[in-house]
Formats: structure tokens, C-alpha cells, sequence
């Protein structure tokens, strides 16, 4: 490694605190306002702010209408945050602007308290120059409280330098306030012309009718960065709370004079404070270190956004030595892409823009290693700027109005007329329509009523398939499906969202069962007495359609007693539910670890792995295809009140490969911990991949600990590596759950392992089906009830006395294995990664 990099973080924090790094640029237009303010207000950067009271003809600003309403705080006087000034009518502060192009817009928010007016429940409207930049805004709405609030934005004031107009809007009764306004001009290379789109792997022209909205700006590996060290007096926040796994990546640093920007980069682009400092791939003490680090941010769905990357190669000692990929919503972005070659040189700033459009409320970033290379696998990525694009509406606010602000919309009589007529033509069409489906209801009413009295099903077909189209606003779904002659494809039954709403007590929260990656599940109780399961996906979020489509198609074709029982589904206007047979027991990791519940007895849990291996075994074999699940783990075996294990959550499961293939090529999917390394490595699925995850669920239940458990001794965090070390050794019985000490015996404990060896092996043809692991698990359940009856009668040697001390007891840990295709956010921190992260997860 260079030395240059060994100089350490706090180096790079001191020159933060003692120094204030410019760029070369001086901005034509640097406008800056200290709203509600009596005097020129000095901030730490350097800035004076000016107070907009009584701007005159002369003036850089102007003030429409003129608004006399301040309020000042006791406890902020010299801070920008210290006054406000407050508007009872819309109102536009007008800029005349020198510079062409694009600008800057920072407006500053904070709610100084006041006996007069009540600033947290102010709601209103802001935007600029058509652009609507936040919708009934209000402190209150957001429960953002005291909190200061800096909104960043990027307008393109085109050619002729038209002034910048900034609208602020009271909602009908209620009040707008700003504490503070800048107006900056931009250097013309530090916003791009084009991007790279990553689906159509094509430029894209940046048209100047669009606004940007900053969401992230992001300092890899390093300290916050103020605006007293950046040239556009911009903020750089630490990458440490957008980090999935902490322990997968290690903070580099240099000395910032030594970075480099060549003709193509503006030293303006970014400080060489963040060029200085970067995040690099930890190192895994394993053979083959193959895992992506990887950040995830929260951002609004249905926009475009600008993604910028910054890189400078800190890190080598010559050119050309480090490549990697780069992923962006799990799509790949730049493959074994060379810094060095990009920059022209070892520490020399550049960066790449891309364009991607989102459909759900997160950006996933990840970086790592390409599949082959004869270089040492690393990565490294030093800055990012996240920027959102404004909608066809012009606006930035998801929850916008129909016009953009400062947009008139002129009346055309003869539109008008028009308008009534269709609007006639519509109402006289939906009565009808209504007629035509309340004779419907009521027939099917009659007939379901008929068949009640007769003892028939109740349940009706499900209408719903994978093929369903489901937009943001409506189901699709005919009503012609309903009563379909045909087979039924499903067993489960179409629930109206008010019945689970009547079921769940309105989702109470004291029914919640636990809480996924999906959404809450809570215990309900339908209307003909049915004690069930309901799993709700976060309203109005689209996140988990494909999985919310996969469970009910896979559930629709099983029934096994091993495997979980979908009762019914609803699928309305912004509401996915699932519900299932209620499961009294839980996730069986509920009764190996983390919770007070009785120690299962050797027996017991051989029977519940037992139960789903059988589970596994007929989804393999017993289905009319085969299906392979992809996410065996723990919390996914359910157990009745009798302690019966059934399989559950279906979400991610696939059909497997048919007679004249091999296996399915895919991307990856699973979870962190259980994740087949071939699978990973090759992207080729088969029914083995489930085969490695239940090896890990065998070790679970064998050891009582997580699969990757960061709180323990280095050893001991990935629970393969440590119980297949003992497991080679011969020596099993020495990463055995304590509560067991006495009770097993070590015939039944050797099967037991082997048979977890043997799923775990490094290549699934090496690997033994889920009938041969169910024979071996039900050969190792005959050896345990056969020393069960001769341990009665005299003491046996077929049994394992003790265990050594220094073997931790696993208390309650709430390290779950990551799951790489959830949006879950509670992630374990590991430094040994001896099993894979997908690099292209859901």
C-alpha cells in the first residue's frame, strides 16, 4: 500500500479546523441574504450576509410585496438562524442577475420562536422561476421540530439573464417564513452537459428546463467538510451512517496538497479535501475477497436522479493497477473501471455522472472487485453527489399540486366547453357503470349467500397473477375475473382491505408480530374466527410488488404441511397484504436465541430440522416444478403451537431449471450469512444453492448463535467457519449450545454434523440433495431416541460431559444476517467476510 495513505483521519480534521480552502472562483452573482435581519451578519466561512429590510431601487434584490412581519430569537442573535422574516400573502423576492446560466438557490429554514407567530405550524409553498421546490412545507407535517433546515437547489436561468424570482405561497390561513437566501452563479464546468444512463448505456443531453434539488453530498472515508473549505461553500457530510456494513470498507487518507485536478477537472468540481480521503475494501482475511462495499441512501420515487462519483487514486503505486465495478441500484455502472486511466495519473481528481430514474425510495451504491483480475481485489470511491431532477410538472415536491408555482394557466372558453361536456359525458357513463356493478354485487351476494347456506367454500378464486399490471394509484384486476368457471388457480382469498383493517383492530400496534424488510406483521383475527398472520408492505410504497407477486404465484400452486399456508391476499390502491395461518411459535431463531423462551430439547430441534428439510424437499421434488426458495434461513422457519417447522416467505423465490438445463442464470439474491458462495461467484441458481443455506440453519440450531455474530471473538463471528473448524478437527461437540451439555449424543451429534458438512461444501455437485439431508437428519433423530432410552437405565459413555469454559453463551443479539436484496436497514458490522455479498441484490 502507498505510504502516503497511512496519514491518518484526524491529520486530514485538523486541517478542517485551522484551515479555509477556496477555490480560484469568484461568482459574478453572490447574493446573500439574512432575512428578517437589522444588520451585515458575518458567518464562520467568511460570508457576510446581508439584511433585506428596505431594499431600494438600487438594490440586488426586490421585495414584492413589501413585508414588515419579523421575528427574532433570544438565544441566536448573531446567527443566520436567529431572525426570520415572516409573510401573511404570497410574496417573491425578485434578483437581478449578471451571470448567464446556471445558479445556485440555498434557501435556510428554522422555526425562530416568536409570541405572535407560531413558525413550527406554518405551512407553504416555494419555488422559483415556474419550479416548484417544496409543497405545503410545513415544520409540523414533517415532525422536524426545532431542526435547521438548508434546501439546496440548482436553477438554469438560460440565456439572457432573467432575474431569479423566489416564490414563497402561505397556505389558506396559515403563514411562510425564511431565515436566509443564497443566490450563487455557478462555474460553467462544474455542472455537466450530458450523463451516462446506465439502462440505455448512452450519454443524455441535461436539458436547461430542469431544476435540481441536492440530496446528498457525501464525503467518503472522511470527516465533515464545511463551506469554509469548499470554493462553493458547499457541505460534505461523512459517509458512515449510509454505510450497509461498516466493516466491509477502511478510511484512507493523504495529504490534500498532493492531489492533482488536470484541464478537465475544475478545481471547483470538489475540494481536494474529499479527493484526499476515500473508503477501500476491508481486508476479509480470507483467500478469495470477494464482497462489494456498499451505501444506501433514502430518496423520493417516480424522479430522475444525477449521480456523480468522485475518484482519485490515493491508493497505488502505479497506474493501471487498480480496477473495479461499480454498482448503482443494483445495475452495473462501470465495469473494471480504471481510476488512473480516467484521471490521467495517480492522485488526480476526476469523477463520472450517471442518470437513473427511480422507482423506489433508495439508492444503492456498491463497489468492488471485477470477476477477474490480476491485481489484488480492491475499491475505492472518494465523494458522491446525489441531485434530483424535477418532474414534468416542474416540480421537486413529490406531493406537488397540479401547477407549479408562478405557472398561470390561461382559460380558453371554448376548452371550457368542451370540458363540460366531457365531464357530463363521464358522470352520465359512471352512473351507468354503477348500476351495471351494484346489480352485479348484489347477485353475487345472493349466490354467495346460497352457497353459505349450503355448506359450500366461501373462498373465491384468486384473481390475481403475476401478469397483473399494478400502477401507483389503481389494481387492475377485471371483474370478470371474480367469477371465473374456470380451475382455480389458488386456494387463498381476495380480502377487503377494511376486513383486515376490521381484523388487525385498524393495525394495532400491540398485535405486531414482528417487523421485515416488507413491512409490519401483525396478529389478526377474521371475521369467521380464523386466528391468522397478516403481513402489510409499507403503504404507499411499490418496494415489494415483485415479492408480494412471487409469494402469491408460488403459495397459489403449494400445499405441504411443512410449508406456510397463504389464506388470502388484498391487493388495493397503495396496500399490499399477505395473511397466513397464524404461526403460535414464531422464527425459530426466537427459540435458539434473543428471547426468553424454554431451550429446545436435541430432540425437538432435530424434529423442526426435520420438518424443513421435508419442507425444502417438496419444493425440490414434489411441486409440479421445481421451485427454489433462496432465502432458507432461521427466521423464515416458522413453528406452530406444536413446535411443527414450516417454511415461510416466499418472496424471492424462482422456478429452477428444467429437464434439459443445468441450473438458471440469475442475479444474485439472498441474505448475508447464508448466501451460497457458487451462486454468488457464478450466478447460476440450483436447488444446492438452498441445500449451502440450510447447512448454516443446521449450525444455528446446533450452536444457538447467529450465522455472523460481530460481538464475538474474531474466530468465532462467522458461525461456518468456526463450527467447521471443529467439525474437521472431530471435535464438534466443542461449538455445541451449552443448554445441550449431557443430553446428546454423540452418535446422533457426528450425523448431525456430517450432514451439515456436506451441505456446506464449497460446489453444489459436491453437495447432497434435501432427501439425502432429510435421511440423514432422521437417521441422527433415531440415534438420539435410541440413547434417549438407555441413558434411563445406566450411564452412558455415548454422551457429551461438558464444554469448555471459554464458549460465550449467546444472549440476546440482534445481528440478523443482512439480507443483500432488503431495503432493511439493521445491519450487522463484521471484519471477516468468508461468505459473499451480492453485488447486484434486489
Amino acid at each position: 500500500m502507498n505510504p502516503k495513505t497511512h496519514i491518518p483521519i484526524f491529520f486530514i480534521a485538523l486541517i478542517l479546523t485551522l484551515n479555509s480552502i477556496n477555490g480560484t472562483f469568484t461568482p459574478q452573482d453572490n447574493f446573500l441574504l439574512n432575512c428578517g435581519g437589522n444588520s451585515a451578519l458575518k458567518l464562520e466561512d467568511g460570508r457576510i450576509f446581508q439584511p433585506d429590510k428596505n431594499p431600494g431601487s438600487s438594490s440586488f434584490f426586490l421585495l414584492t410585496p413589501a413585508s414588515h412581519n419579523v421575528v427574532y430569537s433570544d438565544t441566536k442573535p448573531l446567527d443566520l438562524y436567529g431572525s426570520a422574516r415572516v409573510f401573511t400573502q404570497a410574496t417573491d423576492y425578485s434578483f437581478k442577475i449578471q451571470q448567464k446560466g446556471r445558479h445556485f438557490l440555498r434557501l435556510h429554514f428554522y422555526p425562530v420562536s416568536s409570541p405572535i407567530y407560531n413558525l413550527k405550524d406554518a405551512t407553504f409553498t416555494v419555488g422559483a422561476n415556474g419550479f416548484t421546490f417544496l409543497y405545503d412545507f410545513s415544520y409540523s407535517k414533517l415532525g422536524l421540530d426545532q431542526s435547521v433546515v438548508l434546501k439546496e437547489y440548482i436553477v438554469d436561468l438560460g440565456l439572457d439573464s432573467k432575474p431569479l424570482v423566489v416564490n414563497l405561497v402561505p397556505s389558506s390561513g396559515s403563514i411562510a417564513f425564511v431565515n436566509g437566501i443564497e443566490v450563487i452563479s455557478l462555474p460553467d464546468r462544474v455542472f455537466p452537459a450530458t450523463g451516462s444512463s446506465i439502462s440505455e448505456n448512452e450519454p443524455v443531453e441535461i436539458s436547461g428546463n430542469i431544476a435540481f434539488e441536492t440530496l446528498h453530498r457525501i464525503n467518503m472515508g472522511g470527516p465533515y467538510v464545511s463551506s469554509k473549505n469548499d470554493g462553493l461553500w458547499r457541505d460534505w457530510k461523512p459517509d458512515g451512517k449510509f454505510l450497509i456494513n461498516s466493516a466491509s470498507a477502511i478510511a484512507i487518507s493523504t495529504d490534500p496538497d498532493s492531489i492533482k485536478y488536470s484541464s478537465r477537472v475544475s478545481v471547483d468540481t470538489a475540494p481536494n479535501l474529499v479527493y484526499a480521503t476515500a473508503q477501500e475494501m476491508a481486508d476479509a482475511n480470507v483467500g478469495n475477497q470477494r464482497f462489494n462495499i456498499s451505501w444506501v441512501f433514502d430518496v423520493d420515487s417516480g424522479f430522475r436522479y444525477l449521480i456523480r462519483l468522485h475518484f482519485c487514486d490515493i491508493l497505488s503505486h502505479n497506474v493501471g493497477n487498480l480496477l473495479f465495478n461499480v454498482y448503482i441500484n443494483n445495475q452495473s455502472a462501470l465495469s473494471s473501471f480504471d481510476i488512473s486511466h480516467k484521471a490521467n495519473g495517480l492522485s488526480t481528481a476526476c469523477f463520472v455522472d450517471f442518470i437513473v430514474e427511480v422507482q423506489i425510495e433508495k439508492i444503492l451504491i456498491q463497489i468492488g472487485p471485477p470477476q477477474i483480475t490480476s491485481s489484488l481485489p480492491n475499491a475505492i470511491l472518494n465523494g458522491l453527489e446525489i441531485l434530483k431532477f424535477s418532474n414534468s410538472k416542474g416540480s421537486l415536491d413529490r406531493s406537488q399540486g397540479e401547477n407549479p408555482i408562478g405557472v398561470k394557466v390561461k382559460k380558453d372558453k371554448n376548452k371550457n366547453n368542451l370540458l363540460a361536456i366531457v365531464i357530463v359525458s363521464f358522470l352520465g357513463g359512471a352512473i351507468l357503470l354503477a348500476i351495471l356493478i351494484a346489480a352485479f354485487v348484489l347477485y353475487f351476494r345472493h349466490r354467495k349467500k346460497t352457497r353459505d347456506e349450503s355448506g359450500g367454500s366461501t373462498w373465491l378464486p384468486s384473481p390475481m397473477a403475476v401478469h397483473t399490471h399494478t400502477g401507483n394509484s389503481e389494481t387492475k384486476i377485471s371483474l370478470g375475473s371474480f367469477a371465473s368457471s374456470g380451475p382455480s388457480l389458488s386456494f387463498s382469498r381476495l380480502l377487503a382491505f377494511m376486513e383486515i383493517k376490521e381484523a388487525t383492530k385498524n393495525f394495532d400496534e400491540s398485535l405486531v408480530l414482528g417487523v421485515g424488510g416488507f413491512g409490519k406483521v401483525y396478529k389478526g383475527v377474521l371475521e369467521n374466527g380464523l386466528v391468522v398472520a397478516v403481513k402489510r408492505g409499507n403503504p404507499g410504497s411499490q418496494q415489494g410488488l415483485i415479492e408480494f407477486r412471487t409469494e402469491i404465484e408460488m403459495l397459489s400452486k403449494l400445499r405441504h404441511r411443512h410449508l406456510v399456508s397463504l389464506i388470502g391476499f388484498c391487493h388495493e390502491p397503495n396496500e399490499m397484504v399477505l395473511v397466513y395461518d397464524f404461526m403460535a411459535g414464531g422464527p425459530l431463531r426466537r427459540h435458539l436465541y434473543g428471547s426468553n423462551l424454554p431451550c429446545l430439547s436435541w430432540k425437538q430441534r432435530l424434529e423442526i430440522c426435520i420438518g424443513a428439510a421435508k419442507g425444502l424437499h417438496y419444493l425440490h421434488t414434489g411441486a409440479e416444478e421445481t421451485i427454489i426458495h433462496r432465502d432458507v434461513k432461521t427466521t423464515n422457519i416458522l413453528l406452530d403451537e406444536n413446535l411443527t417447522a414450516k417454511v415461510s416467505d416466499f418472496g424471492l423465490s424462482k422456478l429452477g431449471p428444467t429437464v434439459d438445463q443445468t441450473h438458471v442464470s440469475t442475479a444474485v439474491k439472498g441474505s448475508f450469512g447464508y448466501l451460497d458462495p457458487e451462486y454468488f461467484r457464478r450466478q447460476q441458481l440450483t436447488e444446492k444453492s438452498d441445500v449451502y443455506s440450510f447447512g448454516v440453519v443446521l449450525l444455528e440450531v446446533l450452536c444457538a448463535r447467529p450465522a455472523i455474530n460481530p460481538s464475538l471473538p474474531r474466530e468465532q463471528i462467522n458461525i461456518v467457519e468456526w463450527a467447521m473448524s471443529w467439525q474437521k478437527k472431530g471435535q464438534l461437540e466443542r461449538a455445541i449450545d451449552p443448554h445441550l451439555v449431557g443430553t446428546v449424543s454423540l452418535n446422533s451429534l457426528r450425523k448431525f454434523g456430517e450432514a451439515a458438512e456436506k451441505c456446506l461444501a464449497d460446489y453444489g455437485a459436491e453437495r447432497p440433495t434435501m432427501g439425502d439431508v432429510l435421511w440423514n437428519l432422521e437417521y441422527a433423530l433415531q440415534l438420539q431416541e435410541s440413547f434417549m432410552k438407555n441413558v434411563g437405565d445406566e450411564s452412558s459413555m455415548n454422551e457429551i460431559k461438558d464444554i469448555p469454559d471459554w464458549i460465550q453463551e449467546i444472549g440476546d443479539s440482534n445481528h440478523d444476517s443482512f439480507s443483500v436484496v432488503s431495503s432493511g436497514t439493521d445491519v450487522p458490522t463484521s471484519r471477516v467476510f468468508s461468505q459473499l455479498m451480492d453485488p447486484r441484490g434486489r
